[in-house]
């Protein structure tokens, strides 16, 4: 075509480029359109005569109309000859002047013209063409030739069976409604992502069949569906994250536009295109289950260091058990007896028995020994906060539940949890407790979902958990689950022989904290020895803590209770604490020093320098004690052979 605009009336002068001269004289019925403005731009002589009407009319109606009802077609062809170039098609039939439909075969062209593009369209009449093809195929056996006709019959063949292979190549689907909802068009993309053919759903209601149901089993509305709003609004609507339903009943995730289609400014219906996104979301779904997990395993590790460096502060005895008494090597063989198993344990015995340690050596014996042992005081938790100590809690559960927060026995998974002072835990918390220890189940306060664990429970008590059963303060079927390993602790005065042992181990430990060299007397250990303690190893720690920073010059200060129980009357202590501390003079300080030393050197057997010296003990330079014992006119005694 000419790249000079069509002449707008019939009185023009004449043209003289060749290719108008071409338009005008063609024997073949020509549309130049203007696919945007939905305008018939011009049309040759032929296709007025084809169609019936008047060429000024024909400028002036809109491509639309001449195909009203087949607006959707007329979108896709149209669309089909903007992407490829070219198309063809049989599947448009607009209506004679007289109101008569024809049967016409589209041959359509992209045209640049002025910086647009207009689409060049070449209609030929079906039922014409079969009359002059049985003619002339009468006409070509008598000759023995092929005709013209035949040449280009193929030809447009061929390009029909290049745009279908193109269309069944296509990965979208593609299918039209009317502003019925009814449906025009199908694709076969459609077709294969669905599962229903073109014949099944053309001319139907498509929202009942495909689009009927949200993909959590709500009822999905045809005043809610935005492919219908496409039509209703006039807007485009995109969506992504619903489902269309496949003729076996499975549902597809799709995402989507729907396209209005406008007839003279009016919505008549819209073309929908949409892709099969399954494995995307499924791959999506599996992505964002991986990062809750994530989230929740770090979460449990935040909680689980945090909860272990507030043991590592606590921790009283990071040696484990020490004693070399019968109780002690029981002890040690019920542990080691106890630990491979998955069994529960009770512990019982006084307060400051080390209960919690024998539960540490089960624990460090055991399978489960790479997952933290997680230990929960009953002592010391608020009865209205037991059971989101226990199970956790989500966000809003309750007055200060500002974030969700996992429970001791979710932190323990894989572990073990150790009650101490397990008969502290109220009696309407006991059957959850039980529930949890028979099951493996619980739920967090504020949640319904159900969560699983894997929980070793080791339980330590003070109390006679008998006797609380038959008062009725602790239920019978907790008691015999916790029960099923029993160890007794023995109280540190039924194995004094344990006691020297235990007295250096923490003096040891003391001594490096204030980097000072203290050593336990045989005396100190007989004191300690006598004393019952009713305390336990608890009492004994603090005991020799409290001597070794009373200490002085290397000499403990045990302070230990009367074994006699006497106590001083309150008058004397008034008395001796308003006393005014005695003056000595010059001559009793050297004496006091004197006999300071003479005592140092007994204590060393006379040794003055190196480890274990006076000098040592007095903490005082050997050279200055050597000046001091020659001034003082002190005489050592030769230290024991032998």
């Amino acid at each position: 075509m000419a790249t000079t605009p069509m002449p707008v009336h019939d009185d023009v002068a004449p043209v003289v480029d060749p290719r108008i001269a071409a338009f005008e004289s063609s024997v073949e019925a020509t549309l130049l359109v203007d696919p945007f403005g939905d305008q018939i731009v011009d049309a040759n002589p032929a296709a007025c005569a084809l169609l019936g009407y008047d060429r000024a009319l024909l400028r002036q109606t809109r491509a639309s109309t001449l195909h009203a009802g087949e607006l959707p077609a007329l979108t896709v062809f149209t669309q089909a000859v903007l992407h490829k170039g070219a198309y063809w098609t049989t599947g448009l039939n607009p209506r004679h002047a007289t109101g008569q439909e024809l049967r016409l075969e589209y041959a359509g062209c992209l045209l640049p013209h002025d910086g647009r593009s207009l689409l060049l369209l070449t209609l030929t009449d079906l039922e014409a063409r079969r009359r002059r093809n049985v003619d002339a195929a009468a006409e070509d056996h008598m000759r023995g030739g092929i005709s013209t006709w035949q040449r280009v019959e193929r030809v447009f063949q061929d390009i029909e069976r290049e745009n279908q292979l193109i269309l069944r190549a296509a990965g979208e689907g593609i299918y039209g409604v009317n502003a019925e909802g009814k449906t025009t068009f199908v694709n076969p993309a459609a077709e294969r992502m669905l599962g229903w053919t073109a014949e099944e759903l053309v001319g139907k209601e498509i929202h009942p069949i495909v689009h009927h149901t949200h993909h959590d089993g709500r009822h999905y509305h045809n005043h809610d569906c935005p492919i219908y709003a496409a039509f209703r609004d006039g807007a485009v609507h995109q969506v992504d994250g619903e489902v269309f339903w496949r003729k076996d009943g499975s549902p597809a995730w799709v995402e989507y536009t729907s396209t209005p289609i406008r007839d003279r400014g009016v919505v008549v219906g819209a073309v929908v295109v949409f892709r099969d996104v399954s494995q995307r979301r499924e791959a999506d779904e599996k992505l964002h289950a991986a990062l809750t997990e994530v989230d929740r395993l770090r979460e449990r590790l935040e909680l689980e260091n945090a909860y272990l460096q507030e043991e590592i502060r606590i921790e009283t005895n990071p040696r484990g058990i020490i004693g070399g008494s019968e109780a002690i090597q029981k002890t040690l063989r019920q542990v080691k007896l106890v630990a491979p198993t998955a069994a529960a344990v009770m512990i019982t015995g006084e307060s400051g028995t080390g209960k919690e340690l024998i539960a540490r050596a089960i624990h460090e014996d055991s399978t489960r020994s790479d997952r933290p042992l997680i230990r929960v005081n009953c002592a010391a938790i608020p009865r209205e906060l037991f059971e989101s100590e226990f199970f956790g809690h989500v966000r809003g559960a309750f007055t200060g539940a500002t974030r969700d927060r996992i429970g001791r026995f979710e932190l323990a998974d894989g572990g073990t949890l150790f009650l101490d002072e397990v008969g502290e835990i109220p009696l309407e918390l006991q059957g959850k407790l039980l529930r949890v220890l028979q099951e493996g189940h619980f739920e967090r306060v504020g949640q319904e979902r159900t969560r699983a664990v894997d929980v070793r429970v080791i339980a330590a008590t003070n109390r006679d958990l008998k006797q609380e059963v038959q008062r009725g303060r602790f239920r019978e079927d907790l008691y015999f689950r916790l029960n099923v390993f029993p160890i007794e602790t023995v109280p540190l005065r039924e194995r004094r022989e344990d006691i020297p042992l235990l007295a250096q181990h923490f003096l040891t430990r003391e001594s490096k904290a204030l980097k000072s060299n203290l050593r336990l007397s045989e005396g100190d250990a007989r004191r300690l020895t006598r004393y019952d303690w009713p305390g336990n190893v608890r009492e004994l720690q603090n005991v020799i803590e409290r001597a070794a920073i009373l200490s002085q010059n290397g000499r403990l200060r045990i302070d230990l209770p009367d074994p006699s129980g006497v106590q001083p009357t309150a008058g004397a202590s008034r008395q001796k604490a308003d006393a005014r501390p005695a003056v000595m003079t010059s001559s009793e300080m050297r004496d006091h020093e004197r006999a300071n030393i003479l005592a140092a050197l007994e204590a060393c057997a006379g040794k003055v320098f190196g480890p274990g010296g006076a000098a040592e003990m007095l903490d005082i330079k050997p050279t200055t004690l050597a000046s001091r014992i020659k001034a003082l006119g002190i005489t050592p005694r030769p230290r024991a052979i032998g």
